[in-house]
């Protein structure tokens, strides 16, 4: 799918079908952007229990989770952390998304960088990567 791009100001901004805004065109936005509709368009997440930007408080600080999933109880179920595609992803960015996590309790963590997926899930306290992100079932 392509995306909406414009320029302002000569810089690209890119709409977030989310946020229904344009915001600043990033790589870190271009794989959100990309990612939430592969989401939505192959995987069947409803795009009205996704939202982007999640504010939460870890201790003292507060942080963003880059995307979270809820289920239709607004319960949530899954975080999404991006990095931008020149960004390995390593334990620490895993690191990360477990500290948000402290937070929400999620049993779905997956960490994208556009060209590389690692989707996890948490049951008994147990982390068990799987190979492929699943569809949309909640």
């Amino acid at each position: 799918m392509n995306l909406k791009v414009k320029i302002q100001d000569n810089k690209e901004y890119v709409f977030d079908r989310l946020r229904k805004t344009f915001v600043r065109l990033t790589p870190e936005e271009s794989v959100r952007q990309q990612f939430i509709n592969y989401l939505i368009e192959e995987k069947n997440y409803p795009e009205g229990l996704l939202a982007n930007e999640v504010a939460i408080t870890l201790g003292n600080v507060s942080r963003r989770c880059d995307t979270v999933l809820y289920d239709r109880l607004l319960q949530p179920q899954m975080i999404i952390e991006y990095k931008a595609p020149s960004v390995t992803i390593n334990q620490q960015t895993f690191n990360q998304i477990a500290r948000y996590n402290m937070v929400l309790n999620v049993p779905w963590l997956i960490v994208s960088n556009g060209s590389q997926h690692y989707c996890c899930h948490i049951a008994n306290n147990e982390y068990s990567f799987v190979r492929e992100i699943p569809d949309y079932s909640c």
